[in-house]
């Protein structure tokens, strides 16, 4: 496991502004809060990058790369900030699992959002890992445009330790 990430402060303001995006989506798509958010900015974004859950999102890339994970999906892929948010995502998926994840993330694109998504992945040092009761939720941004995807999930089950 790498060393605990600090907050990334170079990038406070779009930790901040993606912070918003998530809680807000999420919100919308599911009509309840993931997290409290009546707070500043700077404190919400340092509250969810700590969170004792896994937040991670993606953009609209073709290929959507990540570009948000808090400390505990850093710890889970084993990355660091900066390696995480230049990863596609299809890459935290074994090759043999990347066709049914691209089906799914378009059905949550349809839907709007999934809850109880299970699906194997795997770290960048090789350890495996089932996701399990993830919910994964369309990002839209202030004007209702699509905007990347989602996921939060706390259970995971290890597989190959």
């Amino acid at each position: 496991m790498p060393p605990p990430e600090k907050f990334p402060t170079q990038h406070s303001g779009f930790m901040a502004r993606q912070t918003r995006l998530i809680l807000s989506s999420y919100r919308h798509s599911k009509g309840k809060s993931l997290w409290p958010e009546d707070k500043p900015d700077e404190i919400l974004a340092k509250e969810i990058f700590f969170a004792p859950f896994v937040l991670a999102s993606a953009g609209t890339e073709n290929d959507p790369v990540l570009n948000y994970g808090n400390q505990k999906a850093l710890e889970l892929w084993e990355m660091d900030w900066d390696t995480f948010t230049r990863t596609p995502g299809q890459n935290t998926a074994e090759p043999a699992e990347r066709d049914e994840r691209a089906r799914f993330l378009e059905t949550v694109k349809k839907q709007g959002y999934v809850d109880d998504y299970r699906g194997i992945r795997i770290s960048s040092k090789g350890k495996r890992f089932e996701i399990l009761k993830a919910t994964v939720w369309n990002l839209r941004d202030e004007k209702g445009r699509h905007a990347g995807q989602a996921v939060t999930f706390t259970n995971i089950r290890l597989l190959n330790q």
